[in-house]
């Protein structure tokens, strides 16, 4: 089946289960069980049933409460198959938030991991007089007095014993929501993005077109699968090419390293702190055998040129940089596989997907090298849940094309490259210059002492605002790091503080968290520098 002939996003994988039904899918890195397509469409075909059978019908949210597991993908492609939408928990949120999703969506049924720390938020999430019904992988592992008023909990295992599959999907337009996952809520509140079908299999087809992604692929993950990176820049593009995908249930240097080789991984996306462990672990790497990995891609933040470098010369992989965000498609740059990629960048546009740079202020369209907002439009561009006044502000209809306001500072070289200097909320001025913490953090990173670095804005007395560097370092002195900036970079940009942590404060995702980290630097500055 060509994808021209999928309009359901949940029939993904549907030309590689008619071609090799008996080809590996998924495997379970912890465990080793295997997957086939044939078994994961008739596991599919199972929670479909169950799902019929509790009344869902085409546009219900489903709220989905799962850590890696190979279930959460079942339920996932299940829900999107009967017509349903499939709304995705970060179960690294508090409880408060992941009720607040849950409530916010108009989810009427939850289906969650029986893990503990999983099912106990599902388990005060289903208190909302909205849900309905309950559904745990393996209702045995919870508490046996589990109940509430007005909710039906159930096994799923048992359900799916008793249901009869129902292969196919529901018919849907391409303009139909196929997705609701929710913003990281670190400016505010998450919101809600609906991603449609016909969005969301242009940019997983664009994407395995653009990085020449095959059926002799194998991709690992550690990262959470309700997050892009893992899901829109592995499984997905595995499931529609007929690759596979090794899945773990959380990060560790050695374990990934081990199965990269065990496993003979081709494929390899994460996050910047995920291939800076795997480099600084001379260990593993000296036992294991990691040259199976020919394309390596990191997404989520920023990635220094020092550790594209190491990473390459310790696996002999090229490695490209992505950029991406719940509402822009999800993603929007990619480096290119092969050919100048241009260390630094985020690559340039995926086919289809158009970029400008404006001015914040005037909001005129700036030139080659100006930083600026990044301004995106794509096919799989989504819209926000309930939230009109956000849908008015963040999108804005320009030559014809319908945009996204990013709020991501950024400049375009005349190649077309792309490179992410910040988030305008991150932009200080300090006495009256632009300061962008991206740009101080990729020179202090050039530092031979330096391993890891954020940097935030404080109050200064003098110049307003200034730059204060949160650093996981060798030894070294405040002086030492304020005169290698102050030598290599613009006076006005140079760090005014250095902070030595241990380690730096990172996100569920991965990502540095800059609100802990300014936390931290206000904590040891309170007043102004």
């Amino acid at each position: 089946m060509n994808l021209t002939e999928i309009t359901n996003l949940g029939d993904l994988f549907q030309n590689s289960l008619n071609s090799e039904p008996t080809k590996i899918a998924l495997i379970d890195g912890e465990t080793g069980v295997k997957v086939s397509f044939q078994e994961l469409d008739a596991k599919i075909s199972k929670i479909r049933s169950v799902l019929n059978d509790e009344g869902v019908r085409k546009g219900d949210r489903i709220a989905l409460f799962f850590p890696n597991e190979l279930e959460f993908l079942y339920v996932l492609f299940a829900t999107i198959r009967s017509g349903a939408v499939p709304v995705l928990i970060n179960v690294e949120l508090s409880p408060e938030l992941c009720t607040y999703i849950v409530e916010d969506s108009g989810a009427s049924i939850i289906i969650s991991s029986s893990q503990k720390n999983v099912s106990d938020r599902a388990f005060d999430s289903a208190h909302l007089n909205q849900i309905k019904t309950l559904i745990f992988t393996d209702l045995l592992r919870i508490k046996s007095n589990v109940s509430i008023q007005n909710t039906d909990i159930y096994d799923l295992t048992k359900l799916m014993k008793k249901s009869k599959p129902i292969k196919g999907s529901v018919p849907v337009s391409p303009g139909d929501p196929a997705l609701q996952p929710y913003t990281s809520g670190s400016t505010g509140k998450p919101k809600g993005v609906i991603l449609s079908h016909g969005g969301s299999l242009w940019n997983v087809k664009t994407i395995c077109e653009f990085h020449e992604l095959s059926h002799l692929d194998r991709a690992i993950v550690s990262a959470p699968m309700y997050h892009s990176n893992a899901l829109n820049g592995a499984i997905k593009p595995m499931l529609l090419v007929g690759g596979s995908t090794v899945i773990l249930n959380g990060f560790n240097s050695s374990k990934m390293i081990e199965s990269i080789e065990n496993f003979k991984v081709t494929y390899l996306r994460g996050v910047p702190a995920m291939f800076k462990l795997i480099v600084e672990d001379k260990k593993s790497l000296s036992s294991h055998d990691i040259s199976s990995i020919k394309w390596a891609v990191s997404g989520s933040s920023s990635l220094p040129e020092s550790l594209i470098t190491s990473f390459e010369e310790i696996s002999g992989a090229s490695m490209g940089v992505a950029y991406g965000l719940t509402e822009g498609g999800p993603v929007v740059t990619l480096s290119p596989r092969h050919g100048d990629k241009r260390i630094g960048s985020s690559g340039i546009p995926l086919p289809g997907v158009k970029t400008i740079i404006i001015d914040p202020q005037t909001k005129k369209q700036l030139p080659a090298n100006s930083i600026g907002e990044l301004l995106v439009s794509s096919p799989g561009l989504g819209n926000y849940h309930n939230l009109p006044n956000q849908e008015k502000t963040s999108f804005e209809t320009l030559r014809g094309h319908r945009f996204l306001h990013t709020k991501d500072l950024a400049y375009v070289d005349p190649n077309g490259f792309h490179y992410i200097v910040g988030r305008i909320d991150d932009m200080m001025i300090v006495g009256g210059e632009n300061v962008y913490p991206a740009e101080v953090e990729s020179l202090l990173l050039k530092h031979v002492k330096i391993k890891d670095v954020c940097v935030v804005s404080l109050p200064h007395s003098i110049k307003g605002e200034a730059p204060v560097a949160l650093i996981v370092s060798d030894p070294v002195t405040e002086e030492e790091i304020k005169q290698f900036a102050l030598l290599n970079g613009p006076a006005y940009s140079h760090p005014r503080r250095i902070i030595s942590i241990p380690k730096m404060p990172l996100s569920g995702t991965g990502k540095i968290d800059r609100t802990k980290a300014r936390k931290i630097a206000l904590d040891h500055f309170p007043d102004p520098l």
